[in-house]
């Protein structure tokens, strides 16, 4: 057998010695308690929408309030990658994001399925992300401007609204893109906006007239002053069932969920986005020790007092739902049949 090259063999030794340093440091941080690791660190907030709108206020107050109960006290420091209604986090999630626990993000709700039903913009597999939870569940309106041609919820069938969106993915996309093909709404979609608080401008500046699968709670953070001054009103809501228990809801018609039951089926795979609400999430391979305790600290941050009233100043609801909860969901979601699948994805495939 040839020799080695002695400066070979020497570069050779070398690059053997540093990968055995890095598997020792490796080793010695992943064996790490949630304490000793989070000691002294930062941990980002990444918020997937723009500065301002509820998804951004909610993060920020986690922000505030998560890192005295995650052991070790780390800093946390909110920082916000807005794009395509979260789908630019998503992406990055499953490709550049540290995977040491030192990242949390807060997603749109509208995240977990895009890679079922839009594959092309979806790089990534909500399966693999490990849920933090929820601080609450999500209801969906329909609002328009003071000047729009809709007057009621009928003549949403029988005249064409100009509404706005962000892309594919976020319920004011998705939402009224199924009822124009199932149950004959009217709606043109107008997307490119980079939050709902681009959409809300443009809807003040006349560009379109109405905003659909607006969360509720972003209406009451984003849409006070237009609603106290008779600028915006609700038309209707969307979900598998009416909500009557909100005071803005009251006698407000709920869309129709299909005239069969695989329409039906459809509109239910839609609407499972509104139980996962504000999810918050750690990428796939951060360590499931420190994965716990940020569970944990994300059921304290949820009944801390403090936070509690921070959300309620924000006029964020609280309904939580948990780590686990969103994992079930969303292995129940990628259980749907592959026929309803390919009917969603023909629909939105069809329509844009």
């Amino acid at each position: 057998m040839e020799e080695m090259d002695p400066a070979m063999k020497k570069h050779s030794v070398a690059l053997t010695f540093l990968l055995a340093a890095v598997c020792v440091l490796s080793s010695q941080t992943f064996a790490q308690t949630p304490a000793e690791f989070y000691k002294g660190k930062t941990v980002f907030m990444l918020i997937g929408s723009a500065v301002g709108g509820v998804y951004d206020i909610v993060g920020r107050i986690a922000a505030r309030h998560m890192g005295k109960f995650i052991p070790g006290e780390p800093k946390i420091v909110p920082q916000n990658v807005p794009g395509g209604g979260s789908l630019a986090l998503a992406n990055q999630f499953a490709s550049i994001t540290p995977r040491d626990g030192t990242a949390i993000g807060i997603f749109n709700n509208g995240m977990p399925t895009t890679p079922l039903l839009d594959p092309q913009a979806g790089h990534f597999d909500a399966r693999k992300f490990q849920y933090l939870g929820s601080p609450s569940r999500e209801t969906h309106i329909l609002v328009v401007w003071r000047d729009a041609p809709t007057k009621s919820f009928d003549d949403l069938f029988t005249k064409e609204l100009i509404l706005g969106a962000t892309s594919p993915g976020a319920a004011p996309y998705d939402f009224p893109l199924l009822t124009n093909a199932l149950i004959g709404t009217k709606f043109k979609i107008v997307t490119g906006y980079p939050g709902g608080q681009e959409t809300q401008l443009a809807m003040r500046r006349g560009e379109i007239q109405g905003n659909a699968g607006v969360a509720l709670g972003s209406y009451r953070t984003d849409y006070q002053d237009a609603a106290r001054d008779g600028d915006v009103r609700i038309v209707a809501s969307f979900g598998m069932r009416p909500r009557p228990e909100f005071p803005e809801l009251k006698d407000i018609p709920i869309f129709p969920t299909g005239k069969n039951d695989e329409e039906k089926r459809l509109f239910e795979l839609m609407y499972a986005r509104q139980d996962f609400g504000r999810p918050f999430a750690v990428p796939e391979g951060a360590p499931a020790a420190r994965v716990a305790a940020l569970r944990e600290a994300f059921v304290k941050t949820i009944n801390d007092p403090d936070f509690r009233a921070d959300m309620a100043r924000a006029g964020a609801d609280i309904d939580p739902v948990s780590g686990e909860e969103l994992d079930t969901l969303t292995q129940r979601l990628y259980a749907t049949p592959p026929a309803t699948v390919d009917r969603m994805r023909a629909i939105m495939s069809a329509h844009k």
